[in-house]
C-alpha cells in the first residue's frame, strides 16, 4: 500500500514505485488494464478485493505495467467518463462480495500525458473474512507475500475468530473509557458541579492493530487545530495515553472539557454542560448538537492527517443525566409534555464513517434521534420531514 492519504498520491508517488522496482505482494498488485464486463473478468477482480479486505488491506492499481510482479513503466488508461467507471466498480463489488467491505476508495491520478492511473483502496476489513458470490464463485480469499490464494478450513476459523475479537476490544475499550470518566479518572480534572458529562469517541477500526502507535510529535502536529468544546484559554500537554488539550477554567486546573488524541488514533472529546443559575434539571440537547456538528470535522481531520484508515466507529455517551428533560418549548411544559430522563447513562447507537467526505449533521443524526428518543421524543425536533438538519430557532 502507498504510504500516504490516498487523495494526496501523486505521479511521483507512482513514479517512484517503479523506479525502486516495489513489487507487488501483500498489500499491493498492479494491472495494465482495467477489469472488463466480462464474467471471468469480473471474478478476477472481485477475488483480488476481498483479498486485501481478509488481509491486511492494500492498493489495486491499474494503468501500471508488470513484468512477474515487477513494475516496469507507467502506461495510463484512457476513461471518458470517471464517474460512470467508478459507478461500475462500485457496483461490481457491490453486488459480488458479501459482506458488504465497508470503506473501499477509488482514486483517480491525472499524469501529465492527460491519461490516468486508478488506484483502489480497499481496507483491512472488520467484519472479515467476506467471501466472493459472484455467479456461484463462492470462495474466501486473502493474500500472502505471494499475491492472493483461497483460504482453507482452518484459515477461515481463525479470521472469524479475529472479526469477533477486534468488535470485543472496540466494546470493552468505549465501556472502560465511560467507567474512568464516570469515576473522576480523567486526563485533567473536570469542573466539580454535578452536570451532565457528554463524550465522544472516533475509533478507527486499525487503532487496535498492535502496529498501530504515532510519533508524539506527529500527534501533536495533527491536533494543531483542535480545541475541546466550551474552551476558554488552552492549554496542552502530552501524557501517558497520547497528547491531550484542555480548557484552564478556575483554579487547581479544573476544565470543563479536554480532548484526548490516543496513541493509536482514537480521539476523546469529553465536555460538561454548564448549568444555569436556576438550578433546573434541563438538558439542552438543541445546544449540544448545534456544538458537536461545529466540531465534529475538526476531529475527522485530525484523523484524515493521521491517515487511520477507515471504517471509523463513532460513539457518543452522555452520563449523569438521570432526571433531567430537554423540552422542545415553554409549549411543551403547559401541555405537560416533558418526560424525565430515567437513567443516568445514555448509551448511543454507534454510527460508521467510511469516508472523511461526509456532512456531521447527517453522521450524527441515529445518535441525536436517539438522545430524543431518551426524553421522550420521536426524534430529534432539529431536522426536516427528508432528515436534513434544520435547526429550530
Amino acid at each position: 500500500m502507498i504510504p500516504k492519504n490516498i487523495n494526496d498520491i501523486t505521479e511521483t508517488d507512482l513514479e517512484i514505485l517503479v523506479n525502486n522496482s516495489v513489487p507487488e505482494g501483500r498489500t499491493i498488485e498492479y494491472k495494465q488494464e482495467l477489469p472488463g464486463n466480462s464474467d471471468k473478468d469480473k471474478k478476477e477482480f472481485l477475488n483480488d478485493v476481498s483479498s486485501f479486505a481478509n488481509a491486511s488491506g492494500g492498493d489495486l492499481i491499474y494503468g501500471i505495467k508488470e513484468d512477474k510482479g515487477i513494475p516496469i513503466s507507467i502506461e495510463g488508461l484512457t476513461l471518458d467518463d470517471m464517474d460512470k467507471e467508478r459507478l461500475r466498480l462500485d457496483s461490481i463489488i457491490r453486488d459480488g462480495i458479501k459482506p458488504r467491505i465497508p470503506g473501499v476508495l477509488i482514486h483517480p491520478v491525472r499524469l501529465l500525458n492527460s491519461q490516468l492511473v486508478l488506484i483502489i483502496r480497499v481496507p483491512k476489513s472488520w467484519i472479515s473474512p467476506h467471501r466472493v458470490v459472484f455467479k456461484g464463485h463462492d470462495k474466501f480469499y486473502s493474500r500472502s507475500s505471494n499475491g492472493k490464494y483461497s483460504l482453507d478450513v482452518d484459515e477461515l476459523r481463525t479470521a472469524f475468530i479475529l472479526s469477533d475479537s477486534i468488535t470485543e476490544k472496540i466494546k470493552k475499550f468505549r465501556e472502560s473509557r465511560i467507567s474512568n470518566i464516570a469515576a473522576d479518572e480523567t486526563p485533567v480534572t473536570l469542573y466539580p458541579e454535578k452536570a451532565p458529562i457528554i463524550i465522544l469517541h472516533l475509533i478507527s477500526i486499525n487503532s487496535f492493530n498492535p502496529a498501530q502507535n504515532y510519533d508524539m510529535n506527529m500527534i501533536e502536529d495533527c491536533s494543531q487545530n483542535l480545541k475541546p468544546i466550551l474552551s476558554t484559554s488552552l492549554s496542552s500537554r502530552y501524557n501517558l495515553d497520547g497528547f491531550v488539550k484542555y480548557s484552564s477554567f478556575v483554579q487547581n486546573n479544573e476544565t470543563l472539557g479536554y480532548i484526548q488524541v490516543f496513541r493509536n488514533g482514537i480521539i476523546e472529546s469529553v465536555f460538561k454542560q454548564i448549568i444555569r443559575d436556576d438550578n433546573q434539571q434541563i438538558f439542552y440537547g438543541d445546544y449540544i448538537g448545534e456544538k458537536l456538528i461545529e466540531f465534529f470535522p475538526k476531529y475527522l481531520n485530525t484523523l484524515k492527517k493521521l491517515d487511520v484508515g477507515h471504517p471509523i466507529f463513532i460513539f457518543l455517551t452522555i452520563i449523569g443525566v438521570q432526571g433531567f428533560s430537554m423540552p422542545r418549548s415553554q409549549i411543551d411544559a403547559l401541555l405537560n409534555k416533558i418526560h424525565k430522563i430515567d437513567r443516568d447513562v445514555l448509551i448511543l447507537p454507534e454510527v460508521l464513517v467510511e469516508s472523511y467526505d461526509v456532512v456531521p449533521s447527517q453522521i450524527l443524526k441515529p445518535c441525536f434521534d436517539a438522545m430524543w428518543n431518551a426524553a421522550g421524543f420521536r426524534g430529534s425536533p432539529n431536522y426536516n420531514q427528508q432528515g436534513v438538519w434544520n435547526k429550530r430557532r
